[in-house]
């Protein structure tokens, strides 16, 4: 196996090529880190540009993950004792700017990209997976935006697409990090296609066979992936969120944050509740109050937003994150000590001071 963080290789097909980029930190579970960043963003402009390069194909090594997130030990690191990286900041400044920069190239690509969203796809690995073009779950697609749990928010361009979702969905998921199967992926529009793992092979053996120059390049992937997406159906799951959906709405449905926290922790709490509605809503007593609340505005900001605005708005949270220590802290308790016992700044939503928030918007 290659020592590369990313490997990149082609396949020649009938009319030109299709491009592939395998993220390769499988121990890990493929973090994303600057350098995976700074070697895929440059392949995927050089791609963009070239005729003969028809799709490109994005997956990652190992059976685990796609990607569960950023490296946010690195950034850890850099927030306790920022390091040089250039002209331009430090190495967490450097990390959120280019980060977003890739994964609004991969939204307005302009060509076919295939995600194969095998395994855990978290935060970083959702930015890079939720602006492809065809996006492809498998019966072990784990997918979730965990953030509030560690002190930032839910960003990669999450103020666009949780805003899209069906219902009071997206504000469900950002506030909970509850986690989404394959079926709830396709529910919520973070996927395209639900194909078994087990079929991987004969799916790229099928784009590298088929005719490219009878069809359109979005043709002809639609084509082979409809195919072994229709020999998968046995394997596709329930979707929790789409049952869901009437108690989702209703429990978000108040006049504040929180109240809509408050229901979901009775609602949580209740001796009816479902075993997955208990479990989605667990990590809401764990969370950072700041981040549910910058989490609760930038939603509400980024619903008339442009794509690149809201890109904008997040860089700019982010960067605050970064130098507020909300989000250090929350590194500190769940990955360096482990205490697994955070000390927010506010313990609780009612305690916030709203110039606390406010400058994080600024």
């Amino acid at each position: 196996m290659s020592s590369n963080a990313v490997v990149f290789e082609e396949w020649n097909v009938s009319g030109g090529r299709v491009a592939v980029a395998r993220l390769n930190t499988p121990k890990s579970l493929n973090a994303l880190s600057l350098e995976m960043i700074r070697l895929l963003t440059p392949k995927m402009q050089q791609w963009q540009q070239d005729d003969e390069v028809l799709a490109v194909w994005l997956e990652a090594e190992g059976d685990k993950a796609f990607c569960a997130g950023g490296d946010i030990v690195a950034l850890y690191r850099d927030m306790i004792e920022p390091q040089p990286v250039g002209s331009d900041g430090g190495l967490g400044q450097a990390f959120f700017t280019e980060e977003y920069v890739l994964d609004q190239l991969i939204h307005t690509f302009g060509k076919p990209v295939v995600c194969w969203g095998h395994g855990i796809v978290m935060g970083g690995g959702i930015g890079l997976m939720a602006g492809a073009s065809h996006r492809v779950v498998t019966e072990r697609s784990m997918l979730a935006m965990p953030e509030a749990a560690i002190g930032l928010y839910p960003d990669v361009g999450a103020g666009w697409f949780l805003n899209r979702m069906p219902g009071r969905t997206g504000l469900f998921l950002g506030l909970t990090g509850a986690r989404l199967n394959g079926a709830d992926a396709l529910f919520v529009g973070l996927a395209d296609r639900f194909i078994s793992h087990e079929l991987k092979a004969g799916v790229i053996a099928g784009l590298q066979a088929a005719d490219w120059q009878q069809a359109s390049a979005d043709g002809v992937v639609n084509q082979v992936l409809r195919q072994f997406e229709r020999d998968s159906a046995a394997a596709k799951p329930e979707s929790p969120v789409r049952e869901h959906l009437d108690v989702i709405n209703r429990l978000t449905d108040a006049d504040s944050l929180e109240g809509i926290v408050a229901q979901l922790k009775a609602a949580g709490e209740g001796s009816d509740a479902s075993e997955w509605l208990s479990k989605s809503t667990r990590s809401l007593g764990g969370a950072s109050p700041t981040s549910q609340a910058v989490f609760w505005r930038h939603l509400t900001l980024a619903r008339q937003m442009s794509l690149s605005e809201v890109f904008n708005l997040e860089l700019g949270l982010s960067l605050k994150c970064l130098s507020k220590g909300e989000f250090a802290e929350g590194v500190r308790a769940l990955l360096i000590d482990k205490d697994q016992q955070p000390r927010w700044r506010y313990p609780a939503l009612n305690d916030i001071d709203p110039a606390w928030i406010e400058d994080f918007f600024l």
